[in-house]
């Protein structure tokens, strides 16, 4: 049976008139992802930061490694890595420089410390790098130095907060590869992210947040069932009608259809033949098919339906 890495228990935090977090209760395993997900100012930067002790909060409870959360429980602290959304480096200081710092906040033996930093030079990437400052990194390479400074020390713990923004395509293959590395060596991760495809390939268990509150929780295929949406048909047609477009309306099961000329975008609750009755329909009325193909539903349309689409635009 895994072991309770975190246990939060009731949390509520106030800023005077605001509820940033709302009697959230929420437990991480050991050894899984967790996808802490939500909208701008759904509270999830204020939880993390209650967990780690940088907030008081009004009520509630937070264990970590099975003691109380304190800003003064370093045996706790000591376990744990913080990657922010926010590159946090020194730039006086060298990639190697860096590394060994933050390591040695944690690993006072030097010779230790010196294995461990090189280990995490190697896993980041970094080794042409050593003694480039950090104004001389592309966005990716800093992205990859914020991360080998936050897990230099081996921590069991490990808080991801939007770790690919802003990097190419190849940086964020490289720290989404080192993040399932990290977890199969035993580090139990809180994974943050807008980036829902990337939540799908990392996260074991996904926590939906807003307005401080936990709304939905579960695996991604579970929470892909919570959705009235079960498939999208996109066909590409010509010169739709709009007698044909009110049919296909009409047909059982389609809960919503969309036509801009050339793309029909038809999306369905439910049903076993959607796409034989909308093909039959096209045919009927004697339309050219071009392309046609179905998608089933997505984390994003999961995030969309539960948190609505209306934009968010204040902080956590």
């Amino acid at each position: 049976m895994s072991q309770t890495i975190v246990k939060i228990d009731g949390l509520v935090k106030r800023y005077k008139e605001l509820t940033a977090v709302d009697d959230l209760s929420l437990e991480i395993q050991e050894g899984e992802i967790l996808g802490l997900l939500g909208p701008n100012g759904s509270g999830k930067t204020t939880t993390i930061n209650c967990l780690l002790s940088l907030l008081s909060y009004d009520e509630g409870n937070i264990e970590v490694f099975g003691s109380k959360m304190t800003p003064d429980n370093y045996k706790a602290k000591a376990k744990i890595g913080v990657i922010s959304q926010n590159v946090a480096v020194f730039d006086e200081l060298n990639v190697y420089e860096n590394i060994d710092y933050f390591c040695g906040l944690y690993i006072k033996d030097k010779k230790l410390r010196r294995q461990y930093t090189d280990e995490a030079i190697e896993f980041a990437g970094l080794n042409d790098f050593k003694k480039f400052k950090p104004k001389k990194l592309s966005g990716g390479l800093l992205r990859r130095l914020n991360i080998a400074c936050g897990i230099a020390h081996k921590p069991s713990l490990i808080i991801l907060d939007e770790p690919t923004v802003a990097v190419d395509p190849q940086s964020r293959n490289r720290i989404l590869e080192g993040i399932e590395k990290l977890n199969r060596d035993g580090a139990s991760i809180i994974y943050t992210s807008h980036y829902m495809e990337e939540v799908e390939q990392l996260c074991s268990r996904i926590i939906i947040m807003d307005k401080g509150k936990n709304i939905a929780s579960g695996t991604k295929e579970e929470l892909k069932k919570k959705v009235n949406i079960t498939e999208t048909i996109k066909a590409e047609v010509r010169n739709a009608d709009e007698e044909t477009l009110s049919k296909i309306k009409q047909l059982p099961h389609i809960t919503s259809s969309e036509y801009d000329g050339k793309l029909l975008t038809v999306k369905c609750s439910g049903g076993k033949h959607n796409l034989i009755r909308l093909i039959e329909v096209l045919n009927e009325h004697e339309l050219h098919l071009g392309r046609v193909y179905t998608e089933l539903p997505t984390l994003n349309d999961v995030f969309l339906e539960i948190t609505g689409k209306q934009l968010r635009d204040k902080e956590d």
